[in-house]
């Protein structure tokens, strides 16, 4: 980081002079794929000199990239042929989003590793940053990554497969950012959230119950009213019931009550409750319906951001649902470039999720034909 913070001041007055500062910041931004190869052999004797074989595209840094696999390269040099090559692809297009500078490593997994920890010995790292761009060089790699004998005879291929991790960091455009002297009074960041939170989990002063399912929830009607218009309606406005001496209690049909305690954390602390990664999905899908029914729009935001980072195979037709349903044109953008691919949308379509996609919103079909 480089600063400046030239001064000027006023020599008849004798006033102390003002700086002015600015900082030159370089963001780094990394991330990681893993691409398991399977049909080693069937690659090697199946796919012509020079043919490749491309992982599915991944984000990192905001382009998109992909792992490119050659069984036989094209030999520039005599014994070029005995390798195997691996490059790292840019498929994001300069026009759109511009050149990319990066650095990565590509490396073989031992497949027992659950936690992707590349194997030392069979790590291949660019020596220096690299410049992508699609209108000149879209992929940098090593055409002899390693020799095919070595990897036949070695414990990283087995049953005919292998896995690869590439690790990508993307290094940003610097950024000038204008920064001001450290104040003489250091004022912390806001915390309502905390206290509200602590209001919720305490129930002091609760004064409305929420029954979902076979569960109850205490809460603050004047919280629920200020976070969400529908229970500004339900509590407060002309449809709102005939209020007792006792806790009210109004009762939330068609969810889930763990659904309903997520939205009500947000509610609370205007962030998401901590969830397991296999819940991750299911939760936010649950959560944008959630949030669309009761107003609440940075919810669903939240929701609809999570699920276009968890779009696959598995995934993209139920969103792509949602999306429709919902009106979440970020999330409907994600699925279809996912399903643009000839590849991803045959999967895609042997998927339960599609069925139900075809059944309920079978016009939203008619923009992946064209």
């Amino acid at each position: 980081m480089a600063s400046n913070s030239p001064a000027t001041s006023d020599a008849a007055t004798g006033d102390v002079p003002e700086p002015s500062w600015s900082s030159s910041v370089v963001k780094a931004m990394s991330g990681y794929h893993v691409l398991k190869m399977e049909g080693y052999a069937a690659g090697v004797k199946g796919l012509g000199v020079g043919k490749f074989i491309d992982s599915g595209s991944f984000d990192v840094g905001g382009q998109r990239w992909c792992i490119r696999y050659y069984p036989k390269r094209s030999p520039a040099s005599p014994g070029d042929g005995d390798w195997i090559s691996i490059y790292l692809n840019l498929c994001s297009t300069a026009a759109a989003i511009g050149d990319a500078n990066a650095s990565f490593t590509i490396s073989f997994l031992d497949q027992d590793d659950d936690e992707h920890q590349p194997v030392a010995a069979y790590s291949r790292s660019c020596s220096s940053t690299v410049t992508f761009s699609s209108a000149a060089t879209k992929a940098w790699g090593f055409p002899r990554f390693v020799e095919r004998k070595t990897l036949e005879e070695s414990p990283y291929l087995r049953d005919d497969s292998f896995v690869l991790r590439c690790d990508v960091t993307v290094f940003k455009e610097t950024i000038i950012e204008p920064t001001a002297p450290t104040p003489l009074v250091a004022v912390p960041p806001p915390d309502m959230h905390r206290h509200l939170g602590s209001l919720l989990s305490g129930g002091h002063g609760a004064d409305v119950t929420l029954q979902v399912g076979d569960e109850t929830f205490a809460a603050h009607r004047c919280v629920l009213a200020a976070r969400s218009p529908v229970f500004m309606a339900e509590l407060f406005g002309p449809i709102a019931t005939s209020r007792h001496n006792d806790r009210e209690t109004i009762r939330v049909h068609d969810m889930e009550p763990r659904v309903f305690e997520a939205m009500l954390h947000f509610i609370y602390n205007d962030s998401l409750p901590k969830v397991d990664d296999d819940e991750v999905v299911a939760m936010a899908q649950h959560l944008l319906v959630a949030a669309d029914r009761y107003g609440m729009e940075r919810l669903k935001l939240m929701c609809e951001d999570t699920l276009c980072s968890h779009v696959d195979a598995s995934t993209a037709a139920t969103a792509l649902t949602l999306a429709e349903q919902h009106h979440c044109e970020g999330l409907k953008d994600a699925c279809f470039k996912f399903m643009a691919d000839p590849d991803n949308l045959k999967v895609v379509m042997e998927s339960d999720g599609y069925l139900h996609l075809t059944r309920s919103c079978s016009y939203v079909l008619k923009k992946l034909a064209t």
